[in-house]
């Protein structure tokens, strides 16, 4: 089944609680928290005291993505704040397997990303570790921009290697997903799909939700 991850960095912030429990009522499946330092990508956003102060507003499992050059620095807080998952960004990683130790030993779940230039291959090594491979379908660090086809290749490589294995992993792609480039997103492999604009933007945001997962 397709999942779908609004994506907070589109919502309003001066109410994100209030946006929380409205996609929850939309029926979303999981919440897309993009964590960003500045320095890894060219933006700030979200700090560990956010994710605390938000996990009380929704049941809804938090979907943690660290785009920070050093994430071994704060993830243990974001653990504690109430991630249910973690992406690292293989590029940022000099350890992935000591910060995929952590994450298995705290018991969420445990997902590597790559960017727009980076590979598939480079998580090839990881994939019986992780639960979800993010596949970045525009580059890190602002919402709204247009998806790049090209990195589609990149879900269905790493859905082809996980059948391979036997390995039923979620792939999720992030960035400008909406109705339109949705449909080639699943059919490359992808089954957990990221929406900023194409959720928060909507007047209707159970409607949308609905024709994402279509």
């Amino acid at each position: 089944m397709v999942k779908i991850a609004p994506s907070i960095l589109s919502a309003d912030f001066s109410c994100l609680g209030e946006e929380l429990q409205k996609i929850e009522a939309a029926g979303a499946d999981l919440v897309h928290i993009d964590v960003m330092d500045g320095h890894f990508v060219p933006n700030l956003t979200f700090g560990p005291p956010v994710v605390r102060a938000l996990r009380g507003c929704t049941p809804l499992p938090f979907d943690v993505h660290l785009m920070m050059d050093d994430p071994g620095s704060l993830l243990g807080a974001f653990l504690d704040a109430g991630a249910d998952s973690v992406t690292l960004h293989i590029e940022a990683c000099k350890q992935p397997q000591a910060l995929l130790n952590r994450l298995h030993e705290a018991g969420v779940g445990a997902a590597l990303s790559v960017k727009p230039g980076t590979p598939a291959e480079t998580v090839f090594p990881f994939l019986d570790q992780l639960s979800m491979v993010l596949v970045m379908t525009v580059e890190p660090g602002f919402g709204g921009q247009k998806l790049i086809p090209e990195t589609l290749r990149k879900a269905a490589a790493i859905r082809q290697e996980c059948a391979r294995r036997g390995l039923a992993l979620d792939i999720e792609v992030d960035g400008g997903i909406n109705a339109q480039t949705a449909v080639n997103a699943v059919q490359s492999g992808a089954n957990v799909l990221v929406a900023g604009s194409a959720v928060f933007g909507a007047a209707d945001m159970a409607a949308a939700i609905r024709t994402l997962r279509a």
